[in-house]
């Protein structure tokens, strides 16, 4: 969560808590990263890592806003069927984001639960997670 928050999101973050419109708790589909890399003429994985960035300004903007649960829907049994070299690069973004963000997470008590088949994950991420 190194990536800090604009002007622009700490204002509306300050009038969401100021209205007092605040859920408990908020859930993201992870969905359409590939397709945004395709629109901007870059190959998936830029989606992806994109994807990183918009899960990290998300985990910021629900800390400040106090935000108690945030479920992040982020590979479905679906996303098995994509080719080998798609997974293993998603596999792989998920272990460096785990271990890239642990300390600022803890920081920031931020505690991360998976649901779902966790067995069904390689072992090295099943081991960061």
């Amino acid at each position: 969560m190194a990536k800090t928050l604009s002007e622009k999101d700490l204002e509306l973050i300050k009038r969401a808590k100021q209205a007092g419109n605040i859920p408990e708790h908020i859930a993201i589909i992870m969905d359409g990263n590939g397709r945004w890399a395709k629109s901007k003429n870059l190959p998936r994985a830029a989606g992806h890592r994109k994807g990183v960035e918009t899960v990290r300004t998300m985990v910021q903007s629900c800390i400040n806003l106090g935000v108690k649960y945030l479920t992040l829907y982020t590979f479905s049994t679906e996303n098995w069927n994509r080719p080998q070299k798609e997974i293993t690069t998603l596999m792989r973004l998920m272990v460096r984001s785990l271990k890239n963000e642990t300390n600022e997470l803890n920081k920031n008590n931020v505690k991360i639960t998976t649901i779902g088949d966790e067995n069904s994950l390689p072992q090295i991420v099943q081991k960061e997670l």
